[in-house]
C-alpha cells in the first residue's frame, strides 16, 4: 500500500512539473525530488502544494494542475500569473487544526492571495474547508474563509465546486477584473456560510449555482473610501436561508452601477442551524429565505443606479427589503436610484415587503414594475393599529420593525419619488385584513396600471399618511 501511495504521488508530482512550464508566462523549471505532494487525503501537503505555486510564480507564471485525489491542506497562497486547476475528481481539503490557518480573524483562509494579479482557480474539482471543525456559533471569530482574496487584479474562477467553509465561502475585496462563471457553491456546513461576498469592481458573475445557508450573495462596503461598482450578475440559481441577494449590512463606503438579472431563487438543500418554523410567525417550513433581495445602507455609505430585474423567487418570507438606516454617523448616506422590475414571488410569511428611510434620511427615485407578488394571508384590522417603530440604529432586516406591519404587500415610509408600475399583489392562504399597500410621509408616490386584491375587512387597498404629490387611483383608496 506504501508502494501505490508513492507512486501516485510521483504521478502528481510529474502532473506539476508539465503543468507549470508554459509559453504564455514562462517556464518554470521545477525540479521533481523538490516536492511532497500527496493525494491521500490524510498527510497534510501544504508545504509541497505551496512550493509548486511559489516555484511556477517565480518562473514567469503557468498552470498548478492537481490530477484526482485528494490534498490535505492548511493555507494556500495564490502567486501572480498562476492558474490553480482542479482535474475532475481532486479535491483539496482543509485541515481541520486552526493552527494550519496562518493570520489572525478573518484573514484566516484555505486559499489566499493579497496583491496578486493574473490568478485563477478552475476546473472541475472541489474545495472543502472541512467548515464543521470550525463550528463555534455565529459570528463566532478565528476561523478560515474558504476562498479569500484581498487587492488582486484580474481575477477567474470558472468551473469549481467551493464547499463546506468554516466561515464565508468566497470572500474578494479591492479585487479589480473579476470573472466567476459554473461556479457551484454549497454552504451549511458551519454558521455565516455566505457564498459570494463582493467589495470589489469590475465584476462579471455568471451561471453559478450557490447552496449557501447564509446569504448567497452578498455585496458589502467596508472601506469608506472604497466603491463597489460596475457590476453584473447574470443566469444564476441562488438558495439561501437568509438573503437571496444582500446589499450591506456593512455599508461604509458606496454601492454604484450594479446589475442582477435572470435568476432563479428558491429554499435550500437543508437547514441545518435556522428553524425559521419557530421564530416568524406564518412560516411552517424551517428551510426560507428571509429576503429575496435586500438593499441596505446603514452605515455611513451610499447606493445607486442598482437594477434588478428578471427573478422568478420562491420560498421566501420577504420579496423586497429596502433600508436607509442610522445604525452608525450617517448624515451624508443616500439610496437613490434603484429599478426593480419582472419580479415573481411566492411568499411563505406575513412580513410584508418595505422601502424605509429614517428622519432625515430619505429614500429616494424607486420604481418597481411588472411584479407579480402572492402573498401569504393572515393579518387582521388591529395589525394595522400598531405603531411602527422607526429601529433608526437596529440591525436591518425584514422583520426588525415587527412582523405584522399594517400592510400585507409595501410599507413605504420617509421617502421620495417612489413609483410602482404593473404591480400585482394577490393574497394566498388565509383570508387577509391588512391593507395592501400602506404609504407614510412619502412625497410624490404613484402606482400606475396595479391591481392590489383588497383586504377582506372594510379598509381600503392603499392607506396614505402624511403623503404629498400622489397618484393613486381613487378605488384603491
Amino acid at each position: 500500500m506504501m508502494k501505490n501511495m508513492i507512486i501516485y504521488s510521483l504521478l502528481c508530482f510529474i502532473s506539476l512539473f508539465f503543468s507549470c512550464t508554459g509559453k504564455e508566462h514562462g517556464n518554470s523549471n521545477v525540479a521533481i525530488d523538490e516536492y511532497e505532494i500527496y493525494a491521500d487525503g490524510k498527510t497534510i501537503t501544504t508545504r509541497g502544494l505551496q512550493k509548486a505555486i511559489d516555484d511556477c510564480s517565480k518562473n514567469g507564471g503557468g498552470i498548478v494542475s492537481l490530477p484526482a485525489g485528494e490534498y490535505l491542506t492548511g493555507t494556500i497562497v495564490l502567486k501572480k500569473n498562476v492558474t490553480l486547476k482542479l482535474e475532475e475528481g481532486s479535491k483539496i481539503i482543509g485541515s481541520r487544526n486552526i493552527s494550519d490557518y496562518p493570520d489572525k480573524g478573518r484573514r484566516k483562509a484555505l486559499i489566499f492571495a493579497e496583491k496578486s494579479d493574473n490568478i485563477s482557480i478552475i476546473g472541475r474539482g472541489e474545495i472543502d474547508g472541512n467548515g464543521a471543525a470550525f463550528n463555534q456559533g455565529n459570528d463566532a471569530p478565528n476561523r478560515p474563509t474558504l476562498v479569500l482574496l484581498l487587492d488582486c487584479n484580474k481575477v477567474k474562477v470558472n468551473g469549481v465546486k467551493l464547499s463546506n467553509s468554516g466561515f464565508w465561502t468566497f470572500r474578494f475585496v479591492r479585487c479589480d477584473g473579476v470573472d466567476i462563471s459554473k461556479v457551484y457553491v454549497e454552504g451549511h456546513a458551519n454558521w455565516n456560510n455566505d457564498g459570494f461576498d463582493i467589495e470589489s469592481k469590475n465584476v462579471t458573475i455568471r451561471d453559478c449555482v450557490l447552496d449557501t445557508d447564509d446569504d448567497a450573495i452578498c455585496f458589502k462596503s467596508e472601506d469608506p473610501n472604497y466603491v463597489v461598482e460596475n457590476i453584473t450578475v447574470t443566469n444564476c440559481n441562488l438558495s439561501s436561508n437568509c438573503n437571496y441577494i444582500k446589499f450591506g449590512t456593512a455599508s461604509a463606503g458606496g454601492f454604484r452601477n450594479i446589475r442582477v438579472s435572470d435568476c432563479i431563487l428558491h429554499k435550500c438543500s437543508k437547514s441545518l442551524l435556522r428553524f425559521w418554523e419557530k421564530r416568524v410567525p406564518g412560516v411552517t417550513n424551517p428551510i426560507t429565505g428571509i429576503a429575496g433581495m435586500a438593499l441596505e445602507v446603514v452605515d455611513g455609505g451610499f447606493m445607486e443606479d442598482v437594477m434588478i430585474s428578471d427573478l422568478t423567487m420562491e420560498d421566501v418570507q420577504t420579496p423586497v427589503f429596502i433600508r436607509l438606516g442610522r445604525r452608525k454617523h450617517s448624515d451624508n448616506s443616500y439610496l437613490k436610484n434603484i429599478q426593480i422590475k419582472n419580479i415573481t414571488a411566492t411568499s411563505v410569511s406575513y412580513v410584508a415587503s418595505s422601502i424605509t428611510g429614517v428622519p432625515g434620511l430619505r429614500v429616494e427615485n424607486v420604481e418597481i414594475s411588472d411584479i407579480d407578488f402572492r402573498l401569504k394571508g393572515g393579518g387582521k384590522i388591529i395589525d394595522t393599529q400598531a405603531e411602527v417603530p422607526e429601529a433608526e440604529e437596529e440591525y436591518p432586516e425584514n422583520r426588525m420593525f415587527g412582523v405584522m406591519l399594517p400592510a400585507y404587500g409595501f410599507y413605504v415610509r420617509h421617502a421620495d419619488n417612489i413609483r410602482f408600475i404593473n404591480t400585482k399583489l394577490s393574497i394566498i392562504g388565509n383570508e387577509e385584513e391588512r391593507y395592501a399597500f400602506v404609504a407614510d410621509d412619502v412625497n410624490g408616490l404613484e402606482i400606475i396600471n396595479s391591481t392590489l386584491q383588497s383586504p377582506f375587512s372594510e379598509l381600503s387597498a392603499v392607506h396614505l399618511k402624511d403623503c404629498k404629490n400622489v397618484k393613486v387611483p381613487e378605488e384603491l383608496q
